[in-house]
């Protein structure tokens, strides 16, 4: 009987991970479609077409980690707007960056 309830527990467990970490793979491409796209369409950026979004660019401009990232976010440089936490909660902001990070 132990086993059964472990087993269930384990099986549980897996299923609610996989489920928020879906979850928050969704949420993050909402949040950023919401908050992001108008400016970043398709990974671009409209104000400055050498700081896109792309991998590449990230990696030039040493934002290529959720915390830089959502450092850019909290603290953008000209042309963009800044998002606080009062206005992009922590958990969005992070929900973003790892969308970013994972599709451009």
């Amino acid at each position: 009987m132990k086993k059964i309830i472990v087993v269930t527990f384990a099986l549980a467990t897996t299923v609610l991970w996989a489920f928020s970490s879906a979850h928050a793979a969704a949420n993050g491409e909402q949040l950023f479609q919401q908050r992001c796209s108008a400016c970043h369409p398709g990974g671009g950026n409209i104000i400055n077409p050498k700081a896109t979004l792309h991998k590449a660019n990230r990696e030039a401009n040493k934002v290529n980690t959720v915390e830089a990232i959502v450092g850019k976010m909290r603290n953008p440089g000209p042309g963009m707007s800044k998002f606080d936490s009062k206005v992009l909660p922590d958990s969005d902001a992070k929900a973003i960056a790892e969308y970013v990070l994972k599709t451009f």
